[in-house]
């Protein structure tokens, strides 16, 4: 019954990103068109990677608010790096560790000190974002190497750069959470992590581990960004933390966790990346897509809280 109630739910998801897109043929030729979709493919990476670690971190029960900024410190650092002869391969490897190394720090914090995910991930989104700002003084980095801009932009098995590595993560979470023993432990983290930690998982070491990945899949969707731009921000990424959420919700994942997908959050950023791309094309402004965006996370929130109390 859970699995087709699963399935069912997905499905809800793909027909109203259908729906999406047929309204916006109605109203915009252009829209579908082989160009624009691969566009919207391609605009929808970033948040779709993002979102794929958010999905872990709020299915253990948890939420990173400090995503967005993490985003323009591996941005700026890696492009200094590379601009002052940091080779290649390692200014890669280094925005990978600086991911690794704050998702471990949130997750520490959390489990080991008992402190609430939402208050110290928005204090990491502040020190990151400052970290940002002191870093680059403020100011854009240029002179992206071609060599990096090739990785992570360019054609990568007859896919554009951008979607062949949200492929990549989208797998990963996909293996993570359906054949692993990690994905099983946070999905009993995020259910009850009294009666986990009861049951002998050590709910610590998964909870700095969901943060870890959360954290790395973002160094990646960072490297992606960079590459696609040729150029890093200090202020890159802002609001990044809210379209991941978004993307999660709307892709069905339980905000009080335990229960979530990576197919339905893929979903959830395309519907998102086809809105704003709709609403552009329509010549709609932009603020309309923030308060779009944010009707978006109240009405998934909504019915996701209605299907708890019709179960209950």
């Amino acid at each position: 019954m859970n699995v087709v109630l699963k399935q069912l739910k997905q499905l809800g998801i793909l027909f109203a990103l259908i729906g999406i897109m047929i309204t916006f043929t109605v109203l915009s030729p252009v829209f579908l068109t082989v160009d624009n979709l691969t566009n919207i493919v391609v605009q929808s990476s970033i948040n779709g990677i993002i979102a794929v670690g958010m999905t872990l971190v709020i299915i253990q029960g948890g939420i990173d608010l400090s995503v967005g900024s993490l985003v323009a410190v591996v941005g700026v650092v890696v492009t200094t790096c590379m601009v002052q002869g940091m080779s290649v391969p390692l200014a890669i490897a280094l925005g990978l560790g600086i991911g690794l190394l704050v998702g471990g720090l949130n997750g520490t914090m959390i489990s080991r000190l008992g402190l609430q995910p939402f208050i110290v991930t928005l204090g990491t989104m502040s020190l990151l974002r400052g970290t940002a700002l002191v870093y680059s003084h403020g100011d854009p980095i240029f002179k992206v190497s071609r060599q990096f801009r090739a990785i992570f932009a360019g054609q990568i098995l007859g896919l554009p750069g951008p979607i062949f590595y949200l492929i990549l993560v989208a797998a990963i979470g996909m293996f993570i959470l359906n054949f692993t023993r990690f994905g099983v432990y946070i999905k009993a983290i995020g259910g009850s992590e009294e009666a986990a930690r009861m049951s002998g998982v050590n709910v610590s070491r998964y909870k700095i581990l969901t943060y870890a990945i959360c954290s790395l899949f973002t160094a990646v969707a960072a490297l992606v960004m960079v590459g696609r731009l040729g150029a890093a921000e200090p202020i890159a990424g802002s609001g990044f933390e809210l379209d991941a959420i978004a993307a999660t919700a709307v892709g069905g994942t339980s905000m009080s966790g335990g229960k979530g997908n990576v197919t339905g959050t893929i979903l959830g950023a395309l519907i998102l990346g086809a809105l704003r791309n709709g609403l552009t094309l329509l010549n709609v402004q932009s603020f309309y897509q923030v308060l779009a965006t944010g009707a978006i996370i109240l009405i998934a929130v909504s019915i996701d809280r209605f299907a708890q109390v019709k179960k209950s």
